[in-house]
């Protein structure tokens, strides 16, 4: 059999690529000589960079910027070889690199991204593909704005700082020395999520909490954004386009930028022509760390799921924690696995993940080989 094997990433415990390669192995070990073919996924969070490098065949770029506590730190990005350059916030601005005791919407910054933009730009890149997920920010791309040439000014005419806590003390800006490459550059930014700018469905009220925003950080950050807004798009075009409250209000900045907002999973399923191979499959395989009735809702296994369905190809999800009712799921996969064979703690089950998704693979594609040879007796 052509098995194609597209998995998200396995959030804390196994990359995409990680996760590919440990279904590679399991189904490999099995001997029936199948074809396996592997297609790490993403939807514009933690694996972006290196799904895209993997399936395209990239090159990683290290770079040295400002990370979201305004400390530098080593990172990196990626560049296609038609000249596209991949940029993870997750990676420049990420949850991950701020510990929890240190979580604050007011001491965390964008302004690395802005400096991985212009060393893209620096490298001759025309078009940028921006994965937006996973930020530990809520500047509404402030600190990114400043990095690209933007200025702010607080009510004395003092420049303003790169910090959130900055945003609510601007009083004019001006944008006459903003990058003037950005006008001839193509930016798609990935993006999962529906989120207006501000309001009750906003960045703050929404995703605030999880960045260590308290309550009444909360209410000052959605006026704060409010008043950006007006300075920065005074017709008010971009503050309540689906998707202007991700990454803390990053997906309004980049709309100020004439970028496009685009499905995550589809961004990156078509980088890596998941379309062409999953059609001339025999079975594709995907998973994730956590499923539910949203996984069907622009995450990469549920776009997956679609791209098989529509050539009549038999899908399979493994997860590591699988939602009480999978009904809904049963409508999109032709079967869903939990990885988890025995009893374990959370920690026991993200620590031995690999394992897991190792054992669970080879059990499904013994399954289905079986049920193939029976149907051939028969």
């Amino acid at each position: 059999m052509k098995i194609v094997v597209a998995p998200d990433s396995f959030k804390g415990s196994l990359t995409s690529t990680e996760a590919s390669q440990t279904m590679k192995k399991a189904i490999l070990d099995l001997g029936y000589e199948d074809t396996v073919v592997t297609k790490p996924m993403a939807d514009g969070g933690e694996g972006t960079v290196d799904a895209l490098l993997t399936a395209s065949e990239g090159t990683g770029i290290p770079i040295t910027c400002t990370g979201p506590l305004g400390e530098k730190i080593n990172t990196y990005y990626g560049i296609l070889e038609d000249q596209t350059a991949i940029i993870e916030v997750a990676n420049v601005a990420g949850l991950p690199q701020v510990p929890a005791t240190k979580r604050n919407p007011d001491a965390t910054t964008t302004y690395g991204l802005g400096e991985v933009i212009l060393d893209a730009l620096n490298r001759g890149c025309k078009n940028i593909i921006i994965g937006l997920g996973g930020s530990a920010t809520n500047d509404a791309g402030l600190g990114m704005l400043l990095a690209l040439g933007m200025e702010a000014f607080d009510k004395n005419e003092n420049p303003i700082g790169i910090f959130g806590r900055d945003l609510a003390n601007i009083d004019r800006i001006n944008v006459e020395n903003l990058e003037p490459r950005l006008n001839d550059i193509q930016i798609q930014v990935a993006c999962d999520v529906d989120n207006p700018l501000y309001g009750e469905k906003g960045a703050s009220a929404v995703y605030g909490p999880q960045k260590g925003a308290k309550e009444e950080q909360i209410m000052s950050y959605d006026t704060a954004m409010k008043n950006f807004a007006s300075l920065i798009d005074p017709d008010n075009k971009n503050s309540f386009v689906s998707g202007a409250g991700a990454a803390g209000g990053l997906g309004f900045a980049f709309l100020t930028l004439g970028a496009n907002l685009v499905s995550g999973a589809e961004l990156v399923g078509e980088a890596s022509a998941m379309e062409q191979t999953i059609r001339h499959a025999d079975l594709v395989i995907t998973g994730e760390g956590q499923s539910d009735e949203q996984t069907l809702y622009g995450k990469a296994p549920g776009y997956i799921a679609d791209l098989a369905n529509a050539h009549g190809i038999p899908v399979i999800l493994l997860s590591g924690a699988l939602s009480r009712d999978i009904d809904p799921l049963l409508q999109k996969f032709s079967g869903c696995y939990s990885i988890t064979n025995r009893p374990l703690s959370l920690e026991s089950c993200m620590d031995q993940a690999e394992d897991l998704l190792y054992q669970q693979t080879k059990q499904v594609v013994h399954l289905v080989h079986r049920i193939s040879e029976a149907k051939q007796l028969s």
